[in-house]
């Protein structure tokens, strides 16, 4: 029988078919799923044999991973700004740059503050219920078009034992119905339809509606910084993820809606990632 040393160093082979080798964490995250154990223990116990089933479950998941799949899906969670996140194809797999969107909400938020936040196309509720776990006086409203992503954000609320936060079906800025927020935020889709990004593997895993927004990727951009002055206070923010390559045409679509005080800001990687601007507070200001 195998120990759990030889399993992952098998899985870490590259196959006779010329499959690329699993990463050695890849491995161990899936290994700790099956065994339902914390990494530390197989470092501490490497000798250990499991048992048949649990041997033949960590193969069919390294067949999966080694097919594509993104290891969120096959494990069923994720862990975002330190926040648990269970998920499943209905939801976008959050990723580290969008941890940049969030912490430029909480440094807009003042930590005692009792604002009303939407996070639009919440998906699995990453960014919205990061803001409501740290900003615990902050209403949160989280939409999404898609009713099977919002049951996934319920549940994922709920587990995480929040209370500020409430889920409303619908595109973008429609669920507030004449709900004004003092910040909106959003990790629209603002991949092109024809953006060679695409044909990697593990993107055709994800749900294409929060992948890809048009023929110009600045589709849904555009259309949340059309409408959601409407649903900002006076002087209230808009803060938007985009592509490394939409800072400038965004800053342009924002300003043409007249939006002020518009600045960007880079993921940890230095691309520039997340827009922020803000509803004027001037006398004679309209909407739209």
């Amino acid at each position: 029988m195998a120990t759990l040393d030889t399993l992952l160093r098998e899985a870490c082979v590259p196959s006779a078919g010329g499959t690329p080798p699993l990463t050695r964490l890849d491995a161990e995250l899936l290994l700790c799923h099956v065994l339902s154990r914390p990494r530390s223990f197989l470092h501490a116990r490497p000798e250990l044999t499991p048992d048949a089933a649990a041997v033949e479950r960590f193969r069919a998941l390294l067949q999966r991973r080694r097919a594509g799949e993104p290891l969120a899906y096959i494990t069923g969670e994720r862990e975002f700004w330190s926040v648990a996140l269970k998920l499943n194809r209905d939801t976008l797999i959050p990723r580290p740059e969008t941890e940049t969107l969030v912490e430029q909400a909480l440094i807009a938020i003042p930590v005692e503050a009792n604002w009303t936040v939407a996070d639009l196309g919440t998906g699995s509720g990453a960014i919205g219920l990061a803001i409501a776990s740290e900003r615990p006086r902050c209403r949160v409203i989280a939409t999404d078009v898609s009713p099977a992503a919002l049951d996934v954000a319920r549940a994922n609320a709920s587990a995480l034992g929040l209370r500020n936060v409430e889920f409303r079906h619908g595109s973008w800025v429609a669920p507030l119905g004449d709900l004004t927020c003092e910040l909106i935020v959003s990790n629209p889709p603002y991949i092109a339809e024809q953006d060679a990004h695409l044909a990697a593997p593990e993107l055709s895993y994800e749900p294409h509606r929060a992948l890809v927004a048009g023929p110009s990727g600045l589709e849904a951009l555009a259309a949340i910084a059309a409408a959601a002055p409407a649903r900002l206070v006076a002087g209230g923010s808009l803060m938007l993820e985009h592509g490394y390559d939409q800072r400038e045409p965004l800053a342009s679509l924002l300003a043409d809606a007249g939006y002020e005080n518009i600045r960007c800001y880079r993921d940890l990687s230095g691309n520039d990632r997340v827009t922020a601007a803000r509803r004027p507070e001037r006398e004679g200001y309209r909407d739209g």
